[in-house]
């Protein structure tokens, strides 16, 4: 996939060591507006940790993040809230005995006169977004202990973009789906795209990458192995990058 422009997000260079042993080790990637790249490797190879010095998790030892152009600085998770950076994690991080709304404005509710919870106004700016993300979403008044995976995803999706998320980190989103529910996921992120949200994919499923992703990225031992457009490669290609290290032709 070709991009032009000034990418949304650059990690140039960044290496973080823990007690010694370098996890990431001088790994440089970029993402762009409305494109997914997906970050492929065996547990240990540094994908999370990579992308956990953007979310804000940890602090690079060395390196530097551009987001837009601009270097940015990102100690804690509220400065990567700062620029638009939001993640979702594979356990989603909701509260199972709210309902959609009161999960999507957990921390952040909106209070009416007299210092009240204006669950209304909750309400009807949930049916709002969901309205953009996910039209057959209708379970807004139970607790999302009873919604199905991929609508307890969508619920988390959703309070990202509400608090207008333009980088989201998505941590194996389709992970123990059905088909079905992989679908929806898969709608939702191209949803995304088109409102020009940039995803980071984090993933050990290759067949999900090459579902969703523009770009595959692919660590091991803590580097970069190489970058390929998802449609120019096969399985077999991302396959030999995270066991042997082998670089496809395509790769860079």
């Amino acid at each position: 996939m070709a991009n032009n422009g000034t990418p949304l997000v650059e990690m140039r260079d960044i290496s973080i060591a823990f007690g010694g042993i370098k996890a990431v080790d001088h790994v440089s990637i970029d993402l762009h507006p409305g494109e997914v790249v997906g970050l492929l490797g065996h547990n240990g190879a540094g994908k999370s940790t990579l992308i956990k010095c953007l979310s804000g998790a940890y602090k690079a030892d060395a390196g530097e993040i551009y987001i837009n152009g601009a270097k940015a600085e990102i100690s804690n998770p509220r400065d990567a809230r700062e620029y638009n950076i939001e993640t979702i994690y594979q356990t989603l991080a909701l509260a199972d005995n709210l309902n959609a709304a009161s999960n999507l404005f957990l921390g952040r509710e909106i209070v009416g006169a007299g210092g009240f919870l204006d669950d209304s106004a909750m309400e009807a700016e949930t049916r709002k977004i969901m309205a953009r993300l996910n039209p057959n979403f209708r379970k807004f008044n139970v607790p999302v202990s009873a919604l199905s995976g991929g609508q307890r995803q969508s619920v988390a999706i959703a309070r990202a973009v509400y608090f207008n998320a333009k980088i989201l980190i998505m941590d194996e989103p389709t992970a123990a789906l059905g088909p079905q529910e992989t679908q929806m996921v898969a709608e939702l992120i191209q949803e995304l795209k088109k409102q020009g949200l940039g995803i980071f994919l984090i993933e050990h499923d290759i067949h999900a990458v090459m579902d969703l992703c523009d770009r595959a990225v692919v660590m091991k031992n803590g580097q970069r192995v190489g970058t390929v457009n998802v449609g120019e490669v096969t399985d077999e290609d991302i396959l030999g990058m995270i066991i042997m290290g082998k670089k496809p032709p395509q790769a860079v």
